[in-house]
């Protein structure tokens, strides 16, 4: 029989945290080994290190290698781009080449959604956000395209692709400007989701649909990147995660854009991750919800339908 929701993948931000050994990995556990201990309990993760510089080759394959089929890593964007340059420079486009050849196809079928986290000064520009969602390749082959115009700064150049793919773009933004149908209406012609992102801090939070799956960031409860989700929060977060993976949205959901209807879709798949990554709670939270949702390691979002 035909599922009735979308694949569900529960997962944490980022797996190599000092203050987790001990706590969430074992004592004596080899920090070599830290990637393939948290994706055989989880089913999804972030790579956050990309975010900060260009990564090895070496470590792309490594990361495939290490991980469970079916399991699914989300990337997060170059601070490059989405902080310094902000897409706008004529360099935007060598930049956003050097970060799809550094090995980003080297995750095949493991590659999930790209992030691309503006920051909270960034105001929407709807000139601007119209030349940045232009940019972003559709799929692996465009992708490839895209890397070939890659510079010197990739010294080992990954320009091959399994087979074509397409690719899923998320942008999460934290300007109070972006609660604005215009950027709505743009990341649903783009076909680009908007973050659903959770925090103490004064960033906005709002849930428009805009795409045919839904990414979460939940980012703590206490301050920025703390506080555990206590277990009447995470049974919100699991009913909200169930109503967008049957493609519905919640009946109380915070809208940009009240009176556009959502795209249709019978069902959307949904990643989401914890980010409260300080005092270990991140990877615990993640393994409740699962529980809550009746998820298990790397099973990839195989809610039986109702």
């Amino acid at each position: 029989m035909k599922s009735t929701t979308g694949q569900i993948h529960i997962g944490i931000s980022g797996w190599r945290y000092k203050g987790w050994r001990g706590t969430f990995y074992p004592e004596g556990l080899k920090q070599a080994t830290e990637l393939q201990y948290a994706s055989g309990l989880m089913q999804t993760i972030e790579i956050n290190g990309t975010h900060y510089s260009l990564q090895s080759l070496d470590s792309w394959q490594h990361w495939y290698e290490e991980t469970p089929p079916g399991f699914i890593f989300s990337v997060k964007g170059a601070r490059y781009l989405t902080h310094l340059l902000r897409f706008r420079d004529e360099t935007a486009t060598v930049a956003c080449a050097n970060f799809f050849a550094q090995g980003l196809l080297a995750l095949k079928d493991k590659l999930g959604p790209i992030l691309w986290q503006f920051p909270p000064s960034l105001r929407f520009d709807p000139q601007h956000m119209e030349r940045f969602l232009t940019l972003l390749p559709r799929d692996t082959e465009a992708a490839l395209s895209l890397a070939q115009q890659h510079d010197q700064r990739v010294k080992t150049p990954y320009l091959e692709i399994d087979r074509k793919r397409k690719l899923r773009h998320a942008v999460e933004v934290r300007h109070e400007s972006f609660v604005d149908p215009a950027f709505i209406k743009l990341l649903r012609r783009h076909k680009v989701a908007l973050v659903v992102s959770d925090s103490t801090e004064a960033w906005p939070q709002f849930e428009d649909l805009s795409t045919g799956f839904v990414y979460i960031r939940l980012h703590g409860t206490e301050t920025r990147y703390s506080g555990e989700y206590s277990d009447a929060s995470l049974e919100r977060w699991a009913r909200r995660i169930e109503s967008w993976s049957r493609g519905t949205q919640p009946a109380d959901a915070r809208l940009a854009a009240p009176d556009l209807q959502p795209p249709r879709a019978a069902t959307r798949d949904v990643y989401c991750y914890f980010d409260n990554d300080a005092k270990t709670n991140a990877p615990f939270d993640a393994q409740r919800l699962m529980e809550r949702l009746g998820l298990h390691a790397h099973q990839g979002g195989g809610m039986k339908a109702a």
